[in-house]
């Protein structure tokens, strides 16, 4: 399927480059629809061997993969840097983060356990039975950390994998694949297979061989991969799109949460499925909430990855620096808010763009003014800040959406947090915080965010079939 950036690109190579300096890094091939059937057929012979290993032996294998990948962190982090524009520190926060999602599910094959069933006339029991072949589509914004969260519980299930990069940022995941085969992972268990969405991804996501596909990315695209694995049943994991808030109400301690306010928003230059997008305040707070909230966004730093200060990088691509602009007036998206203030980006070459605060008024909303910045997923550093009365309009402002993948929640009083927790539509929430995740807990989306989930306990035997066996004892 296609990405949201990459339409038309043909097959034959790809110019990967980076975003800090436009300069291109390498000429990348991309997959054939051949190349990927022939991967497929790999990975399906070497399903027979992966899935027969000892649970032990499987588990020994994923540490060892762990092991490889904390030994070369650096220079994954460095590919990270010069391939996707991020800074030194978040792209090794993002190298140490597949390690531990693959040492996570190392423990799993050993405790894959099944159930004895109390039943009349014999004995039942259940057993966590592999997939076969499992399509793992990644996108550019985090290519490593999503790349573990689908690929380990896969691998760790006693499936094999075929992990498709988004094709702006393929470099990690070679190298990756690379660290697996030296790990001593079986050929064709862990395969990394460059391609476009449209020739690789496509193929991926028909190819009656492949049982399950495991996405993330854009709900547009999203939709269109559901309604291509309707046909077979294939299964799915989908973690799409998100437009999340971060609700401030009067009691909380304001200048914390106006100081954590940007990270929510910006960090990864605001390309990020979690970004708490839009910030609800309460009105007796809202003006004293803007007042600590300007210096904050001023702020953040702004530049060059390679820099250990830098707190933001460039976007990814020209075309996307063009569709986050539109929604900043006087863009063509950006009617029905106005600029409350900017950060600073550095000028010249590279997709920069400042961290902005845009403003917006529900009322305005509610007599017909549309306002897209706060409607649509942006997939960039703006965020739009509104005012709400209580606790009804808190809730409903939050829900005024067809996403619910995450949010925050700040105050003092822990019955409303637990209000409001429930209350709120979304799979991931944190009360006078910000994080949404945690390899240890659960990850996925409500409504149009996605389908299933991720990560924690829960990822595990969804890259299984449950399978019951009766035993009769007469």
């Amino acid at each position: 399927m296609e990405g949201d950036d990459t339409e038309g690109i043909p097959m034959g190579e790809f110019n990967v480059i980076n975003p800090a300096t436009e300069e291109v890094v390498e000429a990348v091939p991309m997959a054939s629809a051949a190349e990927v059937d022939a991967a497929v057929d790999r990975a399906k012979r070497a399903f027979q061997t992966w899935r027969a290993l000892s649970p032990g032996d499987r588990a020994r294998l994923l540490r060892a993969f762990a092991q490889q990948i904390d030994d070369h962190r650096d220079e994954l982090a460095e590919l990270e840097v010069i391939n996707a524009g991020h800074p030194v520190g978040q792209a090794q926060w993002e190298a140490s983060n597949l390690r531990d999602v693959l040492l996570y599910y190392a423990g799993a094959p050993e405790r894959l356990n099944g159930r004895q069933i109390p039943v009349p006339g014999g004995l039942d029991v259940t057993f966590h039975e592999p997939l076969g072949v499992v399509g793992v589509i990644v996108p550019w914004n985090y290519p490593m950390p999503i790349m573990g969260w689908g690929m380990a519980p896969a691998l760790a299930a006693g499936n094999t994998v075929i992990v498709k990069p988004s094709e702006l940022t393929p470099l990690t995941a070679r190298r990756v694949g690379e660290l697996a085969l030296e790990a001593g992972l079986p050929e064709g268990v862990l395969q990394m297979l460059p391609g476009t969405g449209p020739v690789a991804g496509r193929r991926l996501v028909d190819h009656e061989d492949v049982r399950k596909i495991v996405f993330t990315g854009s709900t547009r695209v999203g939709k269109e991969i559901m309604a291509a694995c309707a046909p077979s049943v294939k299964r799915l994991t989908l973690e799409l799109g998100g437009k999340s808030s971060n609700i401030v109400f009067a009691d909380a301690d304001l200048e914390k949460a106006a100081a954590s306010a940007p990270y929510a928003v910006f960090e990864n230059a605001g390309q990020d499925c979690c970004a708490r997008s839009r910030i609800l305040v309460q009105r007796q707070a809202y003006d004293r909430f803007l007042e600590l909230l300007e210096p904050a966004v001023l702020g953040v730093r702004v530049g060059d990855p390679h820099d250990e200060k830098t707190e933001i990088g460039p976007l990814i691509s020209a075309a996307h620096r063009k569709k986050v602009t539109s929604y900043v007036p006087p863009g063509p998206n950006g009617t029905g808010a106005t600029i409350a203030f900017q950060a600073s980006a550095p000028e010249g070459s590279g997709y920069w763009f400042p961290p902005t605060v845009l403003l917006s008024t529900p009322a305005l909303r509610g007599q017909g003014q549309a306002c897209p910045a706060w409607d649509e997923e942006i997939f960039g550093p703006v965020v739009t800040v509104a005012p709400f009365d209580d606790e009804a309009d808190a809730i409903r402002l939050a829900n005024d959406t067809a996403y619910g993948l995450s949010g925050s929640i700040w105050t003092r009083d822990l019955g409303r947090a637990l209000r409001l927790s429930r209350a709120v539509e979304a799979g991931n929430l944190s009360v006078n915080s910000h994080s949404s995740v945690r390899y240890w807990t659960p990850f996925g989306g409500f409504k149009q965010s996605g389908l299933g989930r991720e990560l924690g306990p829960d990822a595990l035997t969804a890259f299984t079939e449950t399978k019951n066996v009766f035993i009769s004892t007469d």
